[in-house]
């Protein structure tokens, strides 16, 4: 089984400076403060791009995680794909859209397909966790691009 978790964000910024916001790793890194996250990127700079890859270290359910992924796809300022490549799901695939709505609005949409660990049990607690942490992201993104 591979859930797929949706979040949808009006944001009332233009598409190219959230999709600019969505892949900087320091503004990643700021809108999971809580859990420690730090992004390390492949080639040292913090804007995402076409093959980069990105390692996630952060502590969740008390024990420090780490995961990579690499950007699969890159359409400025429509649409790019992160993909696990190392970490804890079996497979885990982030697509980012952002959708002009007009007059300098966007439709973030965060779309993310998983194959946890440990199967439907694994999927009892990493669908909300996942789902949360999308959410909170979503509203930091917002936050940014809206002040």
């Amino acid at each position: 089984m591979r859930p797929t978790l949706e979040v949808v964000t009006e944001i009332d910024a233009a598409p190219e400076l959230v999709f600019g916001l969505e892949l900087d790793m320091d503004v990643h890194a700021a809108s999971l403060r809580a859990s420690g996250e730090t992004a390390t990127t492949s080639t040292g700079r913090r804007q995402l791009a076409l093959g980069d890859e990105v390692t996630f270290r952060a502590r969740h359910f008390g024990v420090v995680w780490r995961m990579t992924s690499r950007v699969t796809a890159h359409e400025p300022p429509h649409r790019f794909v992160d993909e696990q490549v190392r970490g804890p799901f079996r497979a885990l695939r982030h697509e980012h859209l952002f959708d002009d709505r007009g007059v300098g609005r966007t439709r973030m949409t965060d779309r993310m397909t998983i194959t946890a660990p440990l199967g439907p049990v694994g999927l009892l607690v990493a669908v909300p966790y996942l789902r949360r942490l999308l959410r909170q992201r979503a509203a930091h993104i917002k936050r940014l691009a809206e002040a």
